[in-house]
């Protein structure tokens, strides 16, 4: 499975409540991350390990539940980096994180010990061990990714998204021989654009994709043209032409042999066939474990129907 980070994690969720989790593989969008105060921080892996472990927190769809936030108001109160919130509980993840890569270790390999000392079997890699970062070109200028979503509220209308260091980005160890030996290859409800645009970036794993012996299945992050959180629908709106299935469909052209769509959308189940890919029908919205594991059901069902 292709991930980003809440629409990714959510699905992942339901995914390995659906089939054995051991035999899952999730690879996950890279190219947010970023450094806070001194710390390397990968927003979208650490969503999907916290989802795993069901530490996440569901109402923020970010970070950890039960959380607090003693050491970011030390921070501002001493005149410190603070617009992008690392709390109590998290931070031992980042500290971890950074001690390892400062010395030496891909971040790949440690972030199969963190999944390993969180007891979790789904394997989860990271697209690449490289540097790649997204950034966005507005109308009011150019920014990384964080910059434009949390600090400047993705506010700014986008015009282009560009992947910086994806030229010398390789796929980590494990990513291409995952897609090579996979009976399905999954795309989460994820913005197409800075979720699953930064691991299609690296040219390999786009390339595995185009050259698949498998299914891959896509599943639409909208509900009725709309996103459910973020700003997948305007970029969408301004980048593609449009918020409908097909919109969609075409992000992933020639990746994809099926959509995923909701009951809301089905009116557009045309325009998608006549890309050809055929598109799956069902609820989207996951609002809980059954509705999450229903999900994941009928996008693996839509093999037996390709």
């Amino acid at each position: 499975m292709l991930s980003g980070g809440v629409g990714g994690a959510r699905f992942l969720r339901g995914l390995v409540d659906a089939v054995d989790p051991a035999a899952v593989t999730a690879v996950v969008n890279v190219g947010d991350d970023l450094e806070v105060l001194g710390l390397s921080v990968s927003p979208d892996l650490d969503s999907v390990l916290y989802a795993l472990v069901e530490l996440g927190d569901e109402e923020r769809g970010w970070g950890r539940a039960d959380e607090s936030w003693n050491a970011l108001a030390t921070v501002e109160s001493l005149g410190g980096e603070a617009w992008f919130r690392l709390g109590d509980r998290d931070l031992g993840l980042h500290l971890v994180r950074t001690q390892a890569l400062r010395a030496g270790e891909r971040l790949s390999a440690v972030t199969a010990r963190l999944t390993a000392a969180l007891g979790l079997e789904t394997t989860i890699l990271p697209a690449t061990d490289e540097t790649l970062r997204t950034w966005l070109d507005t109308p009011n200028g150019s920014f990384d990714f964080q910059q434009w979503f949390v600090a400047r509220a993705h506010r700014d209308p986008v015009d282009r998204v560009r992947f910086e260091g994806a030229a010398d980005a390789r796929p980590a160890p494990g990513v291409l021989e995952a897609l090579h030996d996979a009976e399905l290859i999954l795309i989460a409800p994820s913005n197409p654009f800075v979720s699953i645009g930064p691991i299609l970036a690296v040219e390999r794993i786009r390339a595995a994709l185009e050259r698949r012996r498998v299914p891959c299945v896509a599943v639409s992050p909208l509900i009725g043209g709309a996103a459910v959180k973020g700003p997948a629908a305007s970029m969408l709106q301004r980048l593609e032409g449009g918020t409908t299935p097909a919109h969609v469909a075409h992000c992933y052209a020639g990746l994809v042999d099926a959509l995923v769509l909701d009951e809301a959308d089905a009116e557009g189940t045309d325009a998608v066939a006549a890309l050809g890919v055929r598109p799956i029908v069902t609820k989207t919205l996951m609002r809980d474990a059954a509705a999450r594991r229903a999900l994941a059901e009928a996008a693996l069902d839509a093999v037996a129907l390709a």
